[in-house]
């Protein structure tokens, strides 16, 4: 179900038993709300698991200014960007140690593939995070349009349930990770 920005605050309102908006521009203290707080909790819960339908790679440009210390040269990240997964070469997406300071990648390489999450369109986002996302919407935005502490608490009880069933799901979306590089598997070959 593709869903926007505020559609999604509306569906929370909605479980929370407050008047739905159709725009954050409204007058209403639930528009208020929603326009405030949506932005912020959207982004936090992207970058709290490695999403599938938010994980992105892209060869980043090597910037003309070099680190202070520690590694040899700076790239530009993505303007999208929400969190590093990895750091490679141009041929494998992990591998190459990295930090990131003011909004650089600093790495030891010439040429660098980052593997990250992005912010994808609210259309894109698929129905399991729609859920978790809607039901961690409700938690938040219930102190402010109900003040009942109680029942904040039992949304966000109800938002972390969610929550880790769309992990679940999520991770049904690809092969398993292999471990790599462990001595006592290598040491049993022997």
């Amino acid at each position: 179900m593709a869903s926007s920005a505020v559609q999604l605050c509306a569906r929370a309102l909605i479980a929370l038993g407050a008047q739905p908006i159709a725009s954050f521009q409204e007058t209403t203290p639930e528009a208020q709300v929603c326009r405030t707080l949506y932005p912020g909790l959207r982004d936090a819960l992207l970058s709290a698991h490695p999403w599938s339908f938010a994980t992105a790679q892209a060869r980043l440009p090597r910037l003309t200014a070099q680190p202070v210390a520690d590694f040899a040269h700076a790239f530009q990240l993505p303007p999208d960007f929400l969190r590093a997964l990895s750091a490679g070469t141009a041929s494998r997406g992990r591998g190459v140690p990295y930090r990131i300071a003011e909004r650089r990648v600093h790495a030891d390489v010439d040429q660098l593939m980052l593997t990250y999450l992005f912010r994808p369109r609210e259309a894109d986002f698929p129905p399991f995070f729609d859920q978790a996302l809607v039901a961690r919407l409700a938690a938040e935005f219930c102190l402010p349009i109900t003040e009942s502490t109680s029942r904040a608490e039992a949304l966000g009880r109800l938002a972390e349930q969610a929550y880790q069933r769309a992990r679940q799901i999520d991770a049904q979306q690809e092969t398993p990770a292999a471990i790599e590089g462990f001595p006592l598997i290598e040491a049993r070959g022997r």
